[in-house]
Parts: C-alpha cells; structure tokens; sequence
C-alpha cells in the first residue's frame, strides 16, 4: 500500500471518545479529582470537541445515562453540533442503583428486571433525539459465591430482557454486548467471554453484535484471534479500547501492550479488505470507542494519548506486506512471515502521522499543542465547583 493509500484511511478513521473519560475517576478506595474537570455534560462535549480540533478524527462522544442525563436531548445534540462533534453510542446503567445489588437482567425478580428494562427503553429514547445508532451494553450480573444462583436461569433472563430492549430498537440501530472476565462478581459473571456474548447475540438478532473491551480478558488470551473470529461471523460491533497490566486496568489506549494493539489493528484493516463483502463490511462498521479510567492523569492529556495511540497501531498495520506475507505462509516461512510483521512494527511512523496531521489541519503534535495553549489554565479557572464523576 502507497503512503498516500495510508493516509486516505488514516483521515477516514473514526475514533470515538467517551463522556466518563474527562471526569473524575478512580479505584474502590479513592477518587482524585484533577483541576478544570467537567463539572456536567455539556463541558464533557466541550473536552471532546477540543480533542477532536486537536486530532481531527474524533467526531463522536458517547454518552451514559443517567450520567449524562439532561431535560431536553435534542439541545444536548444541538450543543454538540456547534461544538463540531455529534453524540456517539450510549450505554444504560445497570449496575449502580441498589436494586440491582443481585443483578439486573438477571435478577430472579421480575420487578428489577422490568425496572433494567424500562431505563434501557428510555436510552432508545435518548438514541432517537441525539441520533445515535447505536447502544453500548455491559451487565455486572453475577455471583459472588458458589450456589448463589443458577446459571441457566439468570442466563435465560438476560436473553428475554435483552429481545424486548432489542424490540425496542429501530430498524437501523446495533445493540453492542460487552463481556466481563469477573469484577464486580467474582465467582461468576453472566457474560464473562466472546462466546457467551456471541451466542446471546445469534438468538436476539442480526443487528446484536459483540463489543469486546481490550481490558476484559485474562492474562495471554489472544485477542487478535478473538477479533479475527468475531469478523468472520460479522459479529464484531465494535471495542472499548484501552490497556492493561493485570486485569480490567483501564490505562490509556497502548501504555503497556502496544505489540497487541498493532496486531488487533492488523486483522481489522485486513478485514476491510477482505473479498467476503460480509466480512469487509463487518471491519468497516465497527466502532472504535475509547474506554479508559484517568485516575491519576489528566484527563486530555490521557485522552490526546489515546487517540494518537491508535493512529500509530494502524499507520504500522497499514504498512504491513500483505503479498509478501502471504508468500511466506505459502512456503511455510515462520520466521519470514514474522519479519515482514515485525519491520512494519518497528518503522516510526511519526514522520506520516505529522504529515497526517498537516492533510487535515491539525496541530502536528496534539499532546505538545494542548500543553502549550490556554485552555487547561481557562479550564481551571472556569470549572469551579464540584466535578462531575460516576
């Protein structure tokens, strides 16, 4: 592929940040609050659209509700529009009232169960006057304790609850279906891997599709192959993209793993171009949505982090040799075919990414552009009074 080929699909690619990601958040034990953070919604849009004037290819901001609820969602989306950005995918809660202490979905009483269904019915609602197209699901359904629950049963709940949410949906909106390996239960999470996720989402319907969360996995599990496998079924929907070192961490996007952000990135642009019209299709849909925690940085910083991590995992897969890799598999070349990954790995790529830069009229280093301008001391001047947080 031509460095100009690259650089089309660099300007084309869509990255989208995440309202929760410029608040303030933390771990069980503390919350540190950063100065100049959002104190509601509409200062969330204002980080998110700062960032996209800085990067140029972060045009969305996905919501939660009830976070980020507001009286009138049509200004909301107004708002965001004037601010260059528009509403993205949005996520119900289902975790955090106190009826949901033995689950949502899940829950043996019917009662809780029509209270999760009803607020997810509400973020339709939220969807058709923002016009977004798309609901981010995660359940923190589970059990803490061996004979707790049953598992078939709660599993049943979720699949009925999810079809009537799914009903719920217009003809050209996605539920995404996130999985979680445990936390916060412990013993059994409902939805713990890709599997569970996928086979939920073949008996609600064909616009049901996994969300896969880089951080939501095992030590050593082979993401990359998750990934491949989810594209292969036209099932992948999209990713909550982030880092980790020991379990669901949520670092900035690449801080401890870039190799396997690269080789993630690698299977998606194969996909884009793969001859099944059902798989390039599947690669071209999903959605690239960052999900991380600052706890300790500052939020745009992080998030500018994020963002260009990204840009660089998929300059460096767009650089990779696909005929020559292909010749060496046919060979049985393991080390050659290794290499040809390996030299499109190791290239810098900052020299294309400031020409990228250039091409769409951005600051050629974002993080450095954000340093040296006003609009953290004008933050932290103006946002007096207490942030907002989960």
């Amino acid at each position: 592929m031509s460095k100009s080929q690259i650089l089309d699909r660099l300007a084309a690619q869509h990255i989208e940040t995440q309202s929760w990601g410029y608040v303030s958040t933390g771990t069980r034990f503390k919350v540190f609050n950063t100065p100049g953070t959002p104190r509601d919604v509409w200062e969330k849009i204002d980080d998110a659209a700062l960032v996209h004037r800085l990067t140029g290819v972060a045009p969305s901001v996905a919501l939660h509700i009830p976070w980020d609820r507001v009286d009138d969602y049509g200004a909301l989306a107004r708002y965001a529009a004037d601010q260059g950005v528009r509403i993205g995918s949005i996520s119900p809660n289902l975790f955090q009232d106190d009826d949901y202490r033995f689950g949502s979905l899940a829950h043996l009483d019917a009662a809780v169960r029509r209270k999760a269904i009803g607020h997810s019915q509400e973020v339709v609602d939220v969807m058709r006057a923002t016009g977004s197209k798309t609901m981010s699901m995660w359940l923190a359904d589970g059990t803490n304790y061996p004979g707790q629950g049953d598992f078939r049963i709660r599993r049943n709940h979720i699949l009925q609850s999810l079809r009537e949410i799914y009903e719920a949906l217009d003809d050209d909106m996605t539920l995404i279906l996130e999985y979680k390996l445990f936390e916060p239960a412990f013993y059994h999470t409902d939805i713990a891997d890709w599997g569970q996720s996928l086979t939920m989402c073949q008996k609600i319907g064909d616009r049901a599709k996994v969300l896969v969360d880089l951080g939501h996995h095992a030590l050593g599990v082979n993401i990359e192959h998750i990934v491949a496998t989810l594209l292969d079924e036209g099932r992948l929907g999209g990713f909550d993209l982030n880092n980790k070192k020991y379990a669901d961490d949520d670092l900035f996007v690449g801080a401890i793993n870039p190799h396997e952000l690269f080789l993630i990135a690698l299977e998606l642009v194969k996909a884009e171009d793969d001859p099944a019209a059902s798989v390039a299709d599947t690669a071209r849909a999903v959605l690239y949505k960052i999900d991380q925690c600052a706890m300790v940085e500052d939020k745009i910083p992080a998030m500018l982090r994020s963002v260009t991590a990204m840009q660089t995992a998929f300059a460096k897969a767009l650089l990779v040799d696909h005929e020559e890799l292909a010749e060496h598999q046919a060979q049985g070349d393991v080390v050659g075919a290794n290499e040809v990954l390996s030299d499109a790995y190791e290239t810098d790529v900052r020299p294309m990414l400031r020409e990228l830069r250039e091409r769409l009229g951005v600051p050629e280093n974002p993080l450095k552009a954000f340093a040296g301008s006003a609009e953290r001391r004008k933050r932290i001047d103006e946002r007096v009074g207490t942030p907002a947080g989960w």
